[in-house]
């Protein structure tokens, strides 16, 4: 198992896989794609869960964390998602955030995110905004 820096079209095959298999493969693809950094858990040589990293000066969002249906509960996106928040916090992000469904809440809350009164819908999916500020964060 490892975690690694992969690249965007690697995590656009896994994102459309998981979340959204039925739309067009474009769908699942971000404007700023390019600016993001991309890591994917790797169970041997088997890329199955990716996240995508987008920092603007000391703040970032992640975007798009799918897990393969058949690896969800193993842990994986447990350990992808922890890196990434400590990659986040080594480059000097001191907030970090995201747009979680609702349904997944209690998952990022295990990760220290809370929710924010900003909630939206989108294709039929309720959303609502999570985030965590980082406790040792320096201002700069």
């Amino acid at each position: 198992m490892s975690i690694r820096n992969i690249t965007k079209e690697m995590a656009w095959e896994v994102r459309h896989r998981v979340m959204w298999p039925d739309k067009d493969m474009n769908y699942v693809k971000l404007k700023d794609d390019d600016e993001g950094i991309h890591y994917g858990f790797f169970a041997g040589e088997r890329l199955v869960s990716v996240i995508s990293l987008f920092i603007n000066r000391h703040q970032a969002q992640f975007r798009k964390f799918a897990t393969l249906d058949q690896e969800q509960g193993k842990g994986y996106g447990s350990k992808l998602l922890q890196y990434m928040m400590d990659e986040a916090q080594a480059r000097g992000v001191q907030k970090i955030w995201c747009n979680a469904r609702s349904n997944k809440t209690d998952f990022y809350a295990r990760f220290g995110l809370k929710e924010t009164s900003d909630i939206f819908t989108k294709d039929g999916q309720a959303y609502v905004i999570m985030e965590k500020s980082f406790a040792n964060a320096i201002d700069s």
